[in-house]
Parts: C-alpha cells; sequence; structure tokens
C-alpha cells in the first residue's frame, strides 16, 4: 500500500480500494492525483510519487492526445466516460484497459474550472488476447489455412495464455484411431506414443474422452489407471495432470480431443475452463471445415464406388509421375471388363458396383505403392507403372488378368469376371498422360476385337484403326439419318422329313450397308459400332419398321410369306416401351403379332432387369413369338428355357458345319434336336451349305434349315424370282 499521509489514518473506504483487483486513480479539484491503491502498483508499476504532479489520464494515454480529449469532452457532457483503452505502463509496454473515469459530483464541470476525478482501470488484456486468437482462428479457416498448421498456432496462443500448460490437439477418423495433429510443447516421443492409438478405456485420457464423448479429469496421471503402463513415461516427461474434452461435429460425433497437460498435480481452474469452452467451439469449426474440405475433395477428384482417383485426379497425378521418370521408362495399362453392361444389367446395379469394388481391390494387388491406379470410367481402369520396360509387358499383363479371372460370388451367383488390357510405353508411345492413355485404349481395342481376357501392346497402325471407327460411326449416324441402309432376306425352308419338300417357314431380315466409298459394310462391324455409339435403339427401330413393311408389300403383291425375322440387341429390352412400340409397329403396317419372329441372343437370358422381364411378358402376351438365336455358343442354360416364353431355337452355324465330320457336333445337334422336341420348340439350323448337312439334319429331325445351300440372303424384289425359280410351295 502507498502511504499519502503517514501521520493520519487510512480512512475505511481508501482501505477497501486496495484489496480491489483493478487500480484506481483519486485526483483533486486541479486533476492532480492524490489517492492510488496497490492495484495500480501491481497492473501498471506506478507509485504516487510517479504520478505527482501530472494529469493522470494525459500520463496514462499519452500516446493517444486525441483519445485523451475526447474523454475529457464526455466528462463535460455527462460527467462520465466508459471504453477500452491502451494504457502505458510505467516501463513504457501497452496494456488493454478497460476505464471508467467520473466527476465526484456526477455532474457536467463548468467550461472553466476543474472538478475532482477517479479513474477505474480493469485489466483485459486476458480478454482481449483471447479475442484475438478466436479473431485469427476463424480467419485462418476462412483463408482455408492448413489444419495441423492452424491448431499449432492455437496451441502456442493457449500455452502463453495459461502459463504452466501443454496442450495437445488429437484427431479421431472413423475407425477409432486417434493420431495427433497438434503439440507444440509436447516430447516428440510422447506425441509418437500417441500416434496411432485406438480410442477406448485404459489408453489415456483423450482415448477415453474421445470413447465415452465426456471430458476426463487426471488429476495424478501416475495413479491415474486410464494411463496403465505409459504413465511412467508421461510423468519422466514432466506430465503430472491432464484434462481432456472431446471434439464433437454438428452432429455430435467426436472428431477429436482437445487436452491440457499440467507439470504438477491439480484439476482445471476456471480460466482453463474459460478457454477450453471457447477453443472446443472453435476447434470443432476447424475441424468440420477441413473435413467438407476433404469431403468436396474426395468427390471431385476420387471415384466415390472404388475410392481410386477419378479420370482428373488420375491425370494429375500421373503427370506428376511421369515428370519423375524423366531418363527412365514406364508402362501405362488400360483394362475395360468384359460383357460388364450384361452382368450389371442382369444382376442388378449393386451387384455390379460390388464386381468393380473388388476389381478395384484386386488391381491395388497386383501394383506397388509408387504406382497410380484410377477408374476412368463405368468399368475402365488404368495403371501406370513406372520403372518397368516392355520386356516386362507380358508378365504384368498376364498377372492382373489371372488376378481379374479369379471367382467372384454375386448375390449367390458364382461369375468369372474377364478383362481385355491395352498397354503402351512411356516414353516410346507418348511422354504425356492424355497421349498414353489414347494409345493404350487403342490397343484395349485391338485386344477386344479378338476376343476376352486378352492383352494388347500399342502399335501405330491402331490409331490409323480407331480413327477409321470413329469415322464410322459418324457415317453410321448419317446412314440412319438419310435412310441409305437396307434389308436383304433370307429364306427359311421345311426339311424333307418335317413338310413336303422346298416349302417356305418363313424369311429372316438381314441389315445390309453400302457405303459409297468402303462398299458393302460387313455387319459384324457396324452393328458393333452401334451397340458402342448407343445407336442401336435407333437401328432396330428402322429394322423392324422396314421388315414390317416389306411383309406388308409382299402381302399385297400377293407373295404369302408365312412370316418375318429380324434379330435384337440386348439393350433394346431396356427400354420399357419397347414391347409397345412393336405392337404399334405392326398394326400401322398391317400385320398380325404372329407375322414377326423375334431373335434374341442367349444375353437376355440372363439380363434380370425389371425393363428386360417386362418386355419379355409383354411380348408373350401379345402373341409375338421369340426365337433364341445362336444357341449353344453362349451362356446356355436349359433352366432358362423352360422359364422364358421361347418358341424357337437357331442351332448355331459353328455346330451345322461339323455335323458330318465331327462326333461332337453331331452329338451335341442331336442333343439339341431332343431337348427343343421335348420341350415343344422349333429347331432352325443356321449354315447350312451342302446337300450332305441337310440331309443329315433332315435325318435326325431337325425341322427347318438355312443356309447357302437353298440361298443367300437377297434384296426383298427378289424374293419372288427365288420362290418361282426354286418351285417353293406358298403356305395356302
Amino acid at each position: 500500500m502507498t502511504h499519502l499521509t503517514p501521520a493520519q489514518p487510512i480512512p475505511d473506504w481508501l482501505q477497501a480500494l486496495h484489496s480491489s483487483d483493478s487500480a484506481w486513480i483519486i485526483t483533486d479539484d486541479d486533476l492532480n492525483v492524490i489517492h492510488i491503491n496497490e492495484g495500480l502498483t501491481r497492473l501498471l508499476g506506478y507509485r504516487l510519487e510517479d504520478l505527482q504532479g501530472k494529469r493522470p489520464l494525459e500520463t496514462l494515454i499519452q500516446a493517444w492526445p486525441d483519445l485523451a480529449a475526447h474523454i475529457r469532452e464526455q466528462l463535460m457532457l455527462s460527467g462520465a466516460y466508459h471504453g477500452e483503452l491502451q494504457v502505458q505502463r510505467l516501463d513504457g509496454s501497452q496494456v488493454w484497459m478497460a476505464a471508467t473515469v467520473n466527476t465526484l459530483n456526477r455532474h457536467p464541470f463548468p467550461t472553466e474550472g476543474a472538478t475532482a476525478e477517479v479513474l477505474v482501470f480493469t485489466d483485459i488484456g486476458f480478454t482481449k488476447r483471447f479475442e484475438a486468437l478466436q479473431r485469427q482462428m476463424l480467419e485462418d479457416v476462412v483463408m482455408e489455412k492448413p489444419l495441423p498448421e492452424l491448431l499449432q498456432d492455437m496451441c502456442v496462443a493457449l500455452e502463453a495464455i495459461a502459463h504452466r500448460v501443454r496442450v495437445s490437439v488429437m484427431a479421431v477418423d472413423a475407425d477409432g484411431i486417434m493420431h495427433p495433429l497438434a503439440a507444440p510443447s509436447m516430447p516428440a516421443h510422447i506425441v509418437e506414443l500417441m500416434r496411432g492409438v485406438r480410442m477406448g478405456a485404459e489408453v489415456g485420457a483423450c482415448g477415453v474422452a474421445a470413447f465415452t464423448g465426456n471430458e476426463v479429469i487426471a488429476h495424478d496421471i501416475a495413479q491415474d489407471p486410464n494411463w496403465c503402463g505409459a504413465a511412467p513415461l508421461f510423468v519422466q516427461a514432466g506430465l503430472l495432470a491432464c484434462w481432456s474434452s472431446p471434439i464433437k461435429n454438428p452432429v455430435g460425433q467426436v472428431v477429436g480431443t482437445l487436452a491440457l497437460y499440467f507439470d504438477s498435480e491439480r484439476t482445471p481452474n476456471k480460466l482453463h475452463r474459460q478457454l477450453v469452452l471457447a477453443c472446443l467451439h472453435l476447434c470443432a469449426i476447424a475441424m468440420e471445415r477441413d473435413a467438407n474440405k476433404h469431403r468436396i475433395r474426395q468427390l471431385a477428384y476420387y471415384d466415390t464406388l472404388t475410392h481410386l482417383p477419378n479420370r482428373t485426379m488420375f491425370n494429375e497425378c500421373a503427370e506428376q509421375a511421369l515428370h519423375s521418370m524423366r531418363g527412365h521408362t514406364g508402362l501405362l495399362f488400360f483394362l475395360d471388363l468384359d460383357r460388364f453392361k450384361l452382368w450389371n444389367d442382369s444382376l442388378g446395379h449393386s451387384a455390379g458396383d460390388a464386381l468393380l469394388r473388388e476389381i478395384a481391390l484386386r488391381l491395388g494387388n497386383c501394383t506397388r505403392p509408387e504406382d497410380v491406379v484410377g477408374r476412368l470410367s463405368s468399368d475402365e481402369f488404368a495403371v501406370l507403372m513406372p520403372g518397368y520396360s516392355t520386356a516386362q509387358i507380358p508378365e504384368l499383363a498376364q498377372r492382373m488378368l489371372d488376378a481379374i479371372a479369379e471367382p467372384f460370388s454375386i448375390n449367390g451367383v458364382m461369375t468369372i469376371p474377364n478383362a481385355c488390357i491395352g498397354v503402351c510405353s512411356y516414353p516410346e508411345d507418348g511422354t504425356d498422360i492424355e497421349t498414353l492413355l489414347r494409345r493404350a485404349d487403342q490397343a484395349m481395342y485391338a485386344a477386344k476385337s479378338q476376343g476376352c481376357q486378352l492383352w494388347e501392346i500399342y502399335q501405330p497402325e491402331m490409331g490409323q484403326v480407331s480413327q477409321e471407327r470413329a469415322k464410322m460411326e459418324r457415317e453410321l449416324r448419317k446412314a440412319l439419318a438419310e435412310g441409305v441402309l437396307q434389308l436383304h432376306f433370307q429364306p427359311q425352308v421345311f426339311s424333307h422329313t418335317s413338310h413336303a419338300p422346298e416349302q417356305l417357314y418363313g424369311v429372316e431380315a438381314l441389315s445390309r450397308w453400302h457405303h459409297p466409298e468402303w462398299g458393302w459394310v460387313a455387319p459384324p462391324r457396324f452393328i458393333a459400332v452401334a451397340e458402342d455409339a448407343g445407336l442401336i435403339h435407333q437401328l432396330t427401330t428402322w429394322l423392324i419398321n422396314a421388315a414390317c413393311a416389306q411383309l406388308a408389300s409382299w402381302r399385297t403383291q400377293g407373295l404369302r410369306i408365312p412370316h418375318i425375322a429380324v434379330n435384337l440387341s440386348t439393350n433394346n429390352f431396356h427400354d420399357p416401351a419397347f414391347a409397345q412400340h412393336v405392337q404399334a409397329t405392326l398394326h400401322q403396317h398391317g400385320l398380325g403379332c404372329h407375322d414377326l419372329m423375334l431373335e434374341i441372343t442367349e444375353s437376355v437370358m440372363l439380363d434380370s432387369s425389371p425393363a428386360t422381364l417386362d418386355n419379355l411378358k409383354a411380348l408373350n402376351e401379345m402373341g409375338i413369338r421369340l426365337s433364341m438365336d445362336d444357341f449353344g455358343t453362349g451362356y446356355s442354360s436349359l433352366s432358362y428355357l423352360h422359364r422364358l416364353p421361347i418358341s424357337e431355337l437357331k442351332l448355331d452355324k459353328s455346330f451345322v458345319q461339323d455335323v458330318c465330320t465331327s462326333a461332337a457336333a453331331s452329338a451335341l445337334t442331336r442333343s439339341v434336336l431332343n431337348i427343343a422336341q421335348s420341350l415343344g420348340m422349333t429347331v432352325v439350323a443356321e449354315g447350312v451349305e451342302t446337300l450332305a448337312q441337310a440331309q443329315w439334319l433332315s435325318e435326325q429331325g431337325c425341322p427347318i434349315l438355312q443356309g447357302y445351300h437353298f440361298a443367300k440372303p437377297m434384296p426383298g424384289r427378289e424374293i419372288a424370282q427365288w420362290m418361282q425359280k426354286q418351285a417353293i410351295t406358298q403356305p395356302a
């Protein structure tokens, strides 16, 4: 206490001021300091003699003369002033204070003259520092400062405000594993000890706080059961007590912990609680913002199904890898699953998704950490493998194909996935990822053109093939738009043993395309292009309409053709309104449902999509017959034959051509005939090219024959002439 007049007793009111935590100054009417309390000396360092003969306000805020004048103006108007000021200590440093200045009589004093004042200053340095911390953290969040750096700065600021504490922030991942984010004053070996710990009991205060979602206070780590064997290490590091609080996201999920470690056995005080309460909220905001940023990045750059890099991210990572590969070699593998759309449509999209996830895992098992693996589109994957040479392509490509071909069960159905792979090399085939991807893609298509479960190395001439394919797509679009495609028709006749000789059973309509530059384009080529380019629905619509129009024209001419058959794609059945379109086309041309035979492939049998099943049911109810084309070459399953409305089986020409020379082919053919007869189905043998084949099939009871031995496909105008020339009997 400062003694102003030692000889006189201290008034009670003045004695009370000395116990205050605030700094007090009392002046006389001339504004000279006459009393101060001990709080002033503690907070600012001034004693009475340091202020005697001086105006206190002007002395304490001498760096802000305009502010002093403003305060005087307020005192003249109202007799009081309240505000926050930066006050100068005796040593020249500045500190934030909440200031209250009053005239003693609480009335405005005259313009001329003065009156005594009471000045009260309360330290708000802590508040200002904490406000600055909050403001800085929020600014850092907005500016997307890296989360570990942001939290590191927060810990340092907290340790400066609350002395003799060490602060740590831990993150908790989706698997309950804890990861240190910031611990600036913690010993490195303690931080490592905390890394990778699963939340739960007996793993320290942070592990328990994360597990229970409640704060945990360990006033004596050495005796706390939650530390178990790790307690001595913490104690040796001077960490004797701990208070850990869970950090929760907006939905209440624990995403981390904020912990204060003390160098003595104790519990947190009011200051600690105030700091942590506010910082928990700030940490939650920062961590949620960081999690959102990562989620956005995940959505933008990673495939959500397989968690592999998407095309954008793959290209970025691959370009970085190529940059580091300069002076070395590498390989790019472009992989596409075989018949994925069939499995996806037949077993459902969830099954297709499961298969894609499995393929991603299998590719991961075939690659190294430095390799770049990505999912580029639906069933396309790419793998960039630095450091490998072309001599290693066969081994690496086959390893991937073998891994993919391991049996995989989808919804209880066992399948063997297959793929085709195209490979190109760096830098021989390209030095940027776009060029390498394009050329590996071309090699993959070359592999697919030869079959399934194959790989192919890029060759320069493949680029020409790819360009020709793109040109064919453009020309096919143009041909469909201009209506220049044609239909040719191949007769189907009864065999000698089943009916009168050479009686017509029906005709099959076959698409033909004569290009002004290329001549006749093979149907498998342009139909495959139509499938890939999404033109198959347009092509099928034209096919059915043109076939019905031709049949109606023959009927008008008096040519009685029993029915006409057209080939369909599996994709046609995915259109929910397909059956109605077929029926409408028949009615448009004055035909009945019995006049059309729809030939489907065996892949339709595996297609369990609702639209396909609904279309098959609707067509059957309409009376439109279905024929199973190329029977015996695909996924033949007898169980489907009795479940689906199939009325006709077309025996594939690969069996027919060998029936006279191969015991296996003849045995299989007899089996098919027996099965069809048992199920009440008609069999049409395709590809009959010789008299011997026709006689053998007739002797075995095959009722319908089709092939070059009888007639090649011909334009519609030639059918009547052929029938007259062959003396074909028209049905009555």
